[in-house]
């Protein structure tokens, strides 16, 4: 599978990681969350989980509101957990 924006896979034969990680930015706050192939069991399953916590992502910070051109500490609060529950 190839990288699509905002989501980029890891496959080194060197590095211990292998699956995709999920990184975002929006309003000054980057967002970013690992994917493993080994704890999701496959890289389309790892994947599948990360496509589905970027739309979720999505969807939250642009239905956010903004304070100053900034996310409030609330909204980077439900990002952080949603990203946490996938």
């Amino acid at each position: 599978m190839k990288s699509i924006r905002n989501l980029t896979r890891f496959t080194y034969d060197t590095a211990a990681f292998q699956g995709w990680r999920l990184s975002i930015s929006r309003a000054g706050t980057v967002f970013t969350k690992y994917f493993s192939d080994k704890k999701y069991g496959s890289d389309k399953k790892s994947f599948i989980s990360a496509e589905t916590a970027l739309a979720k992502l999505k969807e939250l910070l642009e239905t956010a509101k903004k304070v100053n051109g900034k996310f409030p500490a609330t909204t980077i609060r439900k990002a952080e957990k949603l990203l946490e529950q996938t």
